[in-house]
């Protein structure tokens, strides 16, 4: 179906997003957000999709949030309405889905970016969170992410005068998987996105629940979960594929499910 800010594909087990509000440099406003749910919620429906990309245009992933949108809101409607709260849905999807990022990636975009899984970053790229200089604060995650992936003396530093950071900076304080040139980016992040489509579906899953729940608990809590999932994967179809295709020296094919 046509979308009103988003163009849509999928190809080799992986869903294209693709950010598409030219005219506001990608701004996201509710009804982006609630467009973008609709393709994820379906994108997680499909078992032909095993990976899930977003990106936006080459000048920028997202500019930030709809400033337009939000400049007359009012507490307490903004806490009636949970404003932002559907935002929390994106991070929440079972399926792995990367962020592909070339120009802008501010505020709202920034932390949208965050609520992937990982980001890999055209060397054009620029992130930063400077919702201060509007006299707010970021409300989709950003002081929580950041501080988690970058530390808190660079999240503290960039949040609180609201400067961004090139894409080599992101790459070494660990916000960013890996930099790639311009033109690469989109062939980079496929090709990242059919590699994960192509493993065992259960796999997968259970991989990305293991590493998000390094944020939840101790080290002695995600070891003993890791250590429950690991087990649990032995009753699945994939596990005896993919170690019959290692003794046979051939390649595995995992099923859908």
């Amino acid at each position: 179906m046509p979308y009103e800010t988003l163009l849509v594909d999928q190809a080799d087990g992986v869903g294209l997003v693709t950010l598409n509000r030219p005219e506001a440099l990608n701004a996201i406003n509710t009804a982006l957000i609630d467009e973008l749910n609709q393709v994820l919620d379906a994108f997680e429906r499909d078992a032909n999709i095993g990976c899930v990309l977003i990106t936006g245009s080459a000048k920028a992933f997202a500019a930030g949030a709809d400033v337009k949108e939000m400049a007359e809101l009012c507490f307490p409607g903004t806490y009636l309405d949970d404003f932002l709260g559907r935002w929390d849905r994106v991070a929440e999807r079972r399926k792995p889905i990367i962020a592909a990022v070339a120009g802008h990636a501010l505020g709202g975009g920034f932390e949208l970016a965050l609520m992937c899984d990982f980001i890999i970053a055209a060397d054009n790229a620029r992130f930063g969170l400077p919702e201060v200089k509007l006299g707010v604060i970021p409300g989709s995650g950003g002081t929580q992410r950041l501080t988690r992936l970058a530390g808190r003396a660079k999240a503290m530093e960039m949040i609180l005068t609201g400067r961004s950071m090139d894409a080599a900076e992101a790459e070494r304080c660990g916000v960013v998987a890996r930099v790639v040139p311009l033109p690469e980016l989109l062939d980079a992040a496929m090709q990242s996105a059919r590699q994960i489509a192509a493993q065992s579906r259960t796999a997968v899953l259970l991989l990305k629940e293991c590493v998000n729940r390094v944020d939840e608990g101790s080290l002695g809590e995600g070891l003993r979960f890791e250590r429950r999932l690991f087990q649990a994967v032995f009753a699945t179809p994939d596990q005896k594929e993919g170690m019959g295709a290692f003794i046979e020296k051939r390649k595995p094919v995992f099923g859908k499910q």
